[in-house]
């Protein structure tokens, strides 16, 4: 009876089935009280900025990592990131969190697809195996490794005595000798590093700072190879040799050690190392116009040596089997039979098969990883963790649906049911109503965004949350209309013959003056086609999905160039200089150096950062704030909201058409509760899109061509977005939107398919014509779709 008794009653253990958060107050979130039922599927919704990721990523995840850090010694600890204790009460019931977000991987130019998954580790002890003729270890196929050798004597200490051995060793790497491994050569076009007219004293460098005033003109000015006040066109060879191509060699320049690199090794070191994407747009420009980049003639640009391409099995080489397309190398793989490496062959082949599974077999290993999309990038980071067997593990993924057609997102959503039903709790920040749609559990966020948002608004089922009158439950069940008529267009943007990636000689005349756009599954060569066809001689402005970049020092403010007008506007209305009105100049409150809080450092600990007592996070000397403009000094300018900022600056003593034209913008794009200075590093991903798409609205130019601009967007902001495409169309601007979600294509005056499927088995246009058209025909995966999606 005991017995009996005891196996009915629940066990102590099983009674922890809720993730419980108590006063949650990072970010914008107001002591937010939620609690989430473990092994399920929680989606979380609410309009961009709404505090989603504060809750879902800041604090849950954040805590989560930061506990199993803690259980590692300082010494792992002093290498690892350094988290802080997110702001909340109470967090109870916290599983192992593994993070996949939206962050682009790392746009290293040695990084890819295959380094980046473990494939390319797998391949190279593969055909260090069975690679005939056998030419070495795994290091032999890999192209970050550079072949060595080397020979010398070794001196050493054995029982008092000290003797001198001869030793040599080598190491056989797979690098190409001629590009190192990055499979491209550069050319670089003299004209655009100096003005052979002038002498270096009469700035003749052109190079982005390197200016005679700074650190660089030290160094030149004073290596005493050259005379600095001789036009470079009057150098001698020797002179000429050591200006431009000198090894680094060490100088004393008055009694400080210095060294004195040559200015192209230096420019290669200092620029050509890094994605161009990450620079600056002045650094990037100048890299553009002075460098260009070919494909290495001596490995025809598969980065690796000649030995490692000469070791073939079956016939096929390691830069053979890396430029397939991945479903193309699975079924390859699936042909290999061969005992001694089964184990090998094994896990290589669930690594490519998970890659078609998750809709990336049209990709291929030797794709730069700094080239994917962020949905491509997340999609990527997810393959690792597919075939997993740890259960009772937090799965959490930042709008795994970003970058996928409609067709696609089915295939995801069985996918985080897969990990749920593995008994894994599987959060999932979301804004698609087909995901939606499939949760267990729903947290809604707001109601608006930034101070306007920080509250659960509701919590409970999808049926709930449809009756329950917050604004997503409102517009969960939104459907676009087809428009009744669409608009003429102006004239066409001829392309022919268009054949980047997977494109198959394309030819296609693309409306202008009108909403044109452009769909398919992803991989279908949507990109390639609009950011590898036009010309960029047609007054382009490309607004991708590429990351903001912005350190705390970085604020809407500066990123828009708002700061310039209004700098200007207090200095001239107090008479003094421009430079007092910036936090990262002259203005600095000298204590915590214009940052508003001061860091401290804990070595593996997490940093603390205190409010500065100086200037009470104002980030402003406290002589800079008596200047007033409209009666407001700096700091309460930059503490304002866009809207307000707006009215202040459009009239009165305060106006300054400049700034209000700048803000206007950030109106129209939807960001009127940002405030000036709120740094970029607070911003969600939605918000950070629709600051650029603000910031290029204002650049001249007739075709503006937005990358997936729905991306992070709330149901209900995406009918603003769309006002927004319909008022540069209607004021003489032609529109191009990549783009996936139905509203989008339900709304567009032409629209563009590609197709059929991914990959080699896509860069063809499937159709062309209206939304209506595509709805009557059902031609193509994305017609059956909007037909669903428009009730048609």
């Amino acid at each position: 009876m005991s017995v009996d008794n005891q196996s009915s009653a629940r066990h102590a253990a099983d009674s922890h089935d809720l993730i419980r958060v108590q006063g949650a107050r990072e970010n914008n979130l107001k002591d937010v009280t939620v609690e989430l039922p473990k092994r399920r599927l929680t989606v979380f919704t609410g309009v961009s900025g709404s505090g989603k990721s504060s809750l879902v990523f800041s604090t849950i995840a954040a805590e989560s990592q930061r506990l199993i850090n803690e259980t590692y010694s300082a010494f792992i600890q002093g290498f690892m990131p350094t988290l802080g204790r997110p702001e909340v009460d109470v967090l109870d019931g916290l599983t192992t969190a593994i993070i996949v977000d939206q962050e682009r991987m790392a746009a290293n130019p040695r990084s890819t697809v295959g380094t980046a998954t473990d494939a390319n580790a797998m391949l190279r002890i593969l055909f260090s195996r069975l690679g005939q003729p056998h030419i070495g270890s795994p290091q032999a196929f890999s192209f970050n490794v550079a072949s060595i050798s080397g020979a010398g004597a070794v001196t050493i200490e054995r029982g008092g005595t000290t003797t001198k051995e001869r030793r040599s060793f080598s190491i056989t790497g797979g690098m190409c000798p001629r590009c190192e491994g990055t499979g491209r050569v550069t050319d670089i076009d003299l004209t655009a590093l100096y003005d052979d007219s002038k002498s270096l004293n009469e700035s003749a460098l052109t190079v982005p700072g390197y200016s005679m005033e700074g650190w660089y003109g030290r160094i030149y000015r004073g290596c005493g190879f050259f005379d600095p006040d001789k036009p470079i066109r009057e150098y001698t060879k020797r002179e000429l040799h050591d200006l431009l191509h000198k090894e680094p060699t060490k100088i004393k320049i008055d009694g400080t050690n210095l060294t004195y690199t040559g200015l192209i090794p230096q420019i290669q070191k200092s620029f050509l190392s890094k994605d161009v994407e990450a620079m600056q747009p002045h650094i990037r420009a100048f890299v553009e116009r002075a460098v260009t980049f070919t494909v290495c003639p001596e490995c025809d640009g598969t980065r690796l040596s000649a030995a490692a391409r000469s070791s073939k099995i079956n016939g096929i080489s390691i830069a053979d089997a890396c430029a397939m397309q991945i479903s193309d190398l699975a079924e390859w793989v699936r042909g290999l039979r061969e005992p001694s490496v089964a184990p090998l062959l094994a896990s290589l082949q669930h690594t490519l098969d998970s890659f078609v599974e998750i809709g990336l077999g049209y990709l291929s290993l030797d794709r730069p990883s700094g080239t994917l999309s962020g949905g491509e990038a997340q999609r990527t980071k997810m393959i690792r963790h597919l075939g997993s067997s740890l259960t009772d593990v937090t799965y959490v993924f930042d709008e795994p649906t970003i970058g996928l057609h409609p067709h696609d997102i089915q295939q995801m959503n069985r996918l985080l049911l897969r990990l749920r039903d593995k008994g894994n709790t599987v959060l999932v920040v979301e804004h698609k109503p087909e995901t939606i749609a499939i949760a267990d559990h729903v947290v809604d966020l707001g109601p608006g965004a930034g101070t306007a948002g920080g509250t659960v608004c509701f919590e409970g089922t999808v049926e709930g949350l449809r009756a329950s009158g917050t604004l997503t439950g409102r517009h969960l069940d939104d459907r676009a209309t087809l428009k009744k008529s669409v608009r003429t267009p102006t004239g066409h943007l001829p392309i022919r013959k268009a054949s980047t990636h997977n494109l198959r000689d394309v030819d296609v005349d693309i409306p202008l003056g009108v909403l044109v756009v452009v769909t398919g599954v992803a991989g279908s060569g949507k990109s390639s086609l609009v950011h590898g066809s036009i010309p960029s001689d047609a007054g382009v402005v490309a607004i991708d999905q590429g990351a903001i970049r912005g350190s705390r020092r970085s604020n809407p403010a500066t990123y828009t160039g708002l700061l310039d007008p209004i700098r200007k506007a207090f200095a001239k209305a107090n008479g003094v200089k421009p430079a007092l009105f910036s936090a990262n100049s002259e203005g600095a409150c000298p204590t915590c150096n214009g940052a508003g809080v001061i860091y401290t450092d804990l070595a593996m600990m997490a940093g603390v950062a205190t409010v500065c007592e100086e200037c009470e996070g104002k980030r402003f000397q406290a002589s800079v704030l008596e200047y007033h403009f409209g009666g407001r000094n700096i700091a309460e300018v930059l503490a304002m909201p866009v809207g307000e900022a707006a009215e202040f600056f459009a009239s009165g003593e305060a106006r300054t058409p400049a700034a209000h034209r700048i803000l206007h913008r950030l109106s129209e794009v939807g960001l009127g509760y940002l405030s000036l200075g709120q740094p970029l590093t607070t911003l969600s991903g939605g918000e950070r899109q629709r600051l650029k798409l603000a910031t290029h609205m204002g650049e001249q130019g007739g075709i503006y061509v937005l990358d997936e601009p729905t991306t992070g967007l709330h149901l209900a902001d995406v009918e603003h977005l769309l006002g927004l495409l319909d008022r540069l169309v209607d004021a003489g601007k032609s529109v191009i939107v990549i783009e996936h979600h139905q509203a989008v294509m339900a709304h567009a005056d032409w629209i563009i398919d590609l197709g059929p499927g991914a990959g080699h088995d896509g860069g063809r246009i499937v159709f062309e014509g209206t939304p209506a058209d595509l709805v009557a025909a059902r031609s193509t995966l994305t017609g059956e779709h909007l037909a669903a999606y428009v009730g048609a």
